[in-house]
């Protein structure tokens, strides 16, 4: 029964970050999509969705190496986890508060928030890659 309830905890878990970055990445779609007109599409917003989802869900929470001499050097995959959910999360931020504030930031600002948010999913998703294959 504990083992149960523990892994039901888990994947309940594992489900709400996956929203979590399904929900941003649907802030960013919104923003970069409502600037660039090719990317003005449902396809775009649902693939931005998509890729959040994956990277919350992969890179956030993984596996870490045991803090002892055979593993003394930088996990590449929890610093990996870290940075992007930073890089992702901080893009989405910015994204929210451009459309809440109904700001018009220089174009530049666009395709940085549409960089950011796939180079933070990206090492998200490399992250939680990695980290579940060395087990």
């Amino acid at each position: 029964m504990r083992f149960g309830v523990r892994k039901a905890a888990h994947v309940f878990e594992r489900v709400g970050l996956a929203m979590a970055g399904a929900a941003c990445g649907l802030f960013v779609g919104a923003y970069v999509g409502s600037a660039i007109a090719p990317l003005t599409t449902q396809g775009f917003l649902l693939m931005m969705m998509l890729l959040g989802a994956v990277g919350f869900y992969l890179g956030i929470d993984t596996p870490q190496l045991p803090f002892d001499d055979a593993h003394s050097s930088i996990d590449a995959a929890e610093f990996l986890s870290s940075a992007g959910t930073l890089c992702a999360t901080l893009t989405a931020l910015a994204s929210v508060a451009v459309i809440v504030l109904r700001l018009d930031p220089h174009m530049v600002w666009t395709w940085l928030a549409l960089f950011g948010w796939t180079a933070g999913v990206a090492m998200q998703i490399v992250a939680g890659t990695k980290a579940r294959m060395r087990k």
